[in-house]
């Protein structure tokens, strides 16, 4: 009998577990956003004007990017600063990316390009660039990606005031927003991954920079040995090894880009997947965090990520069980809800959900006025995207735990969304 009781309260505490983890962090992100907001951002909606202007690098690592280099180097050429440069580093494309690059270098003198003959990933190809910049301060983005004018002046400020910001990270936004994923997506990076963002930066240490849009300061990355090859995810990372090393790390949400993501489910999947993967494979790598004092500041962000793989787990197995005994009609000692949250629960995330976009609403309205709009298609990003992202780290865990270390991450194309096809 007491056995029983037992497994009765261990599955109990699981299944609160799995619907209250999110709803606190969710309370979590909110506080921690506005206190960003009122600290940080407020009313200032320009940057700070610097008496001297530091040259900026920018590169643009890029494979099989023929259908958007040629604006998004468009879009670069426009950058309303003083002194940058703008390299192209084509890693082994075999689509029209190199004719195009070598076509506009000849055009615009800003504009260098480094051709690479072998595919040797995103992560080797920022290296090579970082070494033959002029600059001291590097702009990464990804080939599809649409700078705002002013992005440079809100990155170069950190570093000019603050000897020891090694990157600054920018604020990505969705630019295609017409099929369900792509709508559900743009609320998704206003009211999660910004605001998860903000409150990192509050609590001390950022998880990661926007693989899309990150400045770095080049002493800092010589400092870490630049990027590792054999990481899946190289932006998660190099966040990581700049923190270990202590080099501060910000966020700048009024540096905006506008950037393309999947709206198949194919192609959404593989990202998550990616990004699962390569966040275990840094979990993995970083784990002596806990053996030095001096890392504590890191702790709670490993801490959280750790829990966040449990929950994926600890969903699904309850879904699972509750699959093989509603069709093989078996008994189980605990009665066992359905994947779907129960209406209590799933009116109490609705609710949350609600709240944390109009939160998102507040400390984005400087930068989007229209979001209102996708709030009804928000609201469904707890039933959808909780499902499928978990469900990518039910797979990719075991593959990241068990990768063999040192095999070089190389380019596969992503899903660029139905335009591009």
């Amino acid at each position: 009998m007491s056995q029983a009781i037992t497994m009765e309260q261990a599955f109990r505490h699981i299944n609160d577990f799995v619907y209250l983890f999110p709803l606190f962090m969710s309370f979590v992100w909110m506080v921690g956003a506005l206190i960003f907001f009122f600290r940080h951002e407020g009313s200032n909606t320009q940057p700070q004007e610097l008496e001297a202007y530091p040259f900026f690098s920018v590169l643009i690592p890029c494979h099989n990017e023929a259908a958007n280099i040629t604006d998004t180097v468009t879009q670069l050429l426009r950058l309303d600063y003083p002194d940058f440069e703008i390299i192209a580093i084509d890693d082994g494309s075999t689509d029209d990316t190199g004719a195009i690059l070598k076509e506009m270098s000849d055009r615009h003198e800003r504009l260098r390009v480094i051709f690479l003959q072998q595919n040797q990933g995103k992560a080797a190809g920022l290296s090579i660039g970082a070494l033959a910049a002029r600059g001291d301060l590097l702009l990464t983005i990804d080939a599809d990606a649409l700078v705002e004018p002013a992005v440079l002046r809100w990155m170069a400020w950190h570093f000019e005031k603050f000897p020891r910001v090694g990157a600054v990270t920018g604020n990505p936004r969705i630019l295609n927003r017409t099929s369900l994923l792509a709508k559900i997506q743009t609320g998704e990076f206003s009211t999660i991954i910004g605001l998860i963002k903000r409150t990192q930066r509050i609590l001390g240490k950022v998880l990661t920079v926007s693989g899309v849009i990150a400045a770095f300061r080049k002493q800092a990355l010589l400092s870490v040995g630049f990027w590792d090859t054999d990481m899946v995810t190289e932006d998660i990372d190099i966040t990581w090894k700049l923190e270990k090393r202590f080099w501060d790390i910000r966020y700048e949400p009024r540096a905006i880009c506008w950037i393309l993501v999947p709206e198949t489910l194919k192609g959404l999947w593989r990202q998550r997947f990616r990004w699962a993967q390569g966040g275990v494979e840094v979990l993995r790598k970083h784990i002596n965090i806990f053996t030095d004092w001096r890392q504590r500041r890191l702790w709670p962000v490993y801490i959280e990520s750790v829990i966040s793989l449990i929950w994926a787990y600890c969903f699904w197995g309850l879904a699972f069980l509750w699959l093989v005994t509603t069709v093989f009609s078996l008994s189980f000692p605990v009665p066992l809800a359905a994947p779907i949250p129960p209406e209590f629960t799933g009116a109490i995330l609705a609710l949350t959900c609600v709240i944390q976009f109009s939160v998102s609403l507040i400390v984005d309205r400087h930068y989007e006025k229209k979001m209102l709009r996708y709030l009804f298609w928000v609201v469904w990003y707890p039933f959808a995207y909780w499902m499928i992202s978990s469900l990518t780290v039910i797979w990719a865990a075991p593959r990241a735990l068990f990768k063999k270390k040192g095999v070089r991450a190389v380019w596969i194309s992503p899903d660029r969304g139905l335009e591009d096809r």
